[in-house]
């Protein structure tokens, strides 16, 4: 049964959607089956591995809204081993058109049962707000990656969402946890990201990935050609600390 893993952060630029990216791609490269679900309306995980948002016919917000197979909405990435669920512009109304929906936190849960045997990692990129898609993929996941850019404001929302966290886990999914907090955007030569860095250790201790995501631009170029950072260029930093971060996450599951 393969692991359902989102990644989650309500203040956006925090690299989140980069992150979902090239961990996924990763994954794939180390060999596991990964299905990557772009719950973000900007789509840009969607786009930034290939797919042409304005061909796909059956999305998120289908699958959703008219309770379709989750097979319908799956397309092929050029990595082997990586599929995705592709967003829409159209998701930003799907919360309120699931208010009247029973059990409506659950419906992304219920949704992946029919294809979480047939992938090892499922990873869900939520949007940068704490809406009901996004308490969905909180409802349907086993844990949760918290990106945190090393920058001022980099602690200022985390409460927020380790409150949505709390509530989920109480009234939604028991057993829900959290995967990591995940550094982003480290420059070492700035002496606030170094703050930052033991300020995040200190807080949250053994729940942050040993692996920090540097600032680079091999990995910011990657998205605009429609390709993770491991396909643009293997050997960009961006691209072997995404690497590390897999391994940690294989390394930690497999335990």
């Amino acid at each position: 049964m393969g692991k359902i893993i989102a990644t989650a952060n309500q203040k956006g630029g925090v690299g989140k959607t980069t992150t979902v990216m090239n961990l996924a791609a990763s994954l794939a490269t180390l060999e596991k089956k990964v299905l990557l679900i772009d719950a973000d309306p900007q789509a840009n995980a969607s786009s930034g591995l290939g797919v042409n948002i304005n061909e796909v016919e059956c999305s998120l917000y289908n699958l959703l809204l008219d309770h379709l197979d989750a097979h319908e909405a799956i397309y092929t990435t050029d990595i082997e081993g990586l599929d995705i669920i592709p967003s829409h512009i159209d998701l930003v109304g799907a919360e309120i058109e699931m208010l009247n929906v029973r059990n409506r936190e659950r419906v992304m849960k219920k949704m992946l049962e029919s294809v979480r045997d047939e992938y090892d990692f499922i990873l869900i990129d939520c949007s940068p707000s704490l809406g009901l898609i996004t308490v969905n993929a909180l409802t349907a996941a086993d844990s949760v990656i918290i990106p945190v850019q090393c920058e001022y404001f980099a602690l200022e929302g985390i409460s927020k969402l380790l409150n949505t966290i709390k509530i989920v886990k109480a009234s939604l999914n028991p057993q829900f946890e959290i995967e990591g907090f995940l550094l982003t955007m480290y420059d070492s030569r700035l002496r606030l990201a170094n703050q930052i860095y033991d300020e995040i250790k200190r807080h949250f201790r053994e729940l942050v990935f040993e692996t920090v995501i540097p600032r680079n631009v091999k990995l910011s170029e990657a998205p605009s050609h429609g390709m993770p950072a491991i396909l643009y260029d293997a050997d960009a930093i961006g691209a072997k600390s995404h690497l590390a971060l897999a391994k940690e996450i294989i390394e930690k599951n497999s335990k």
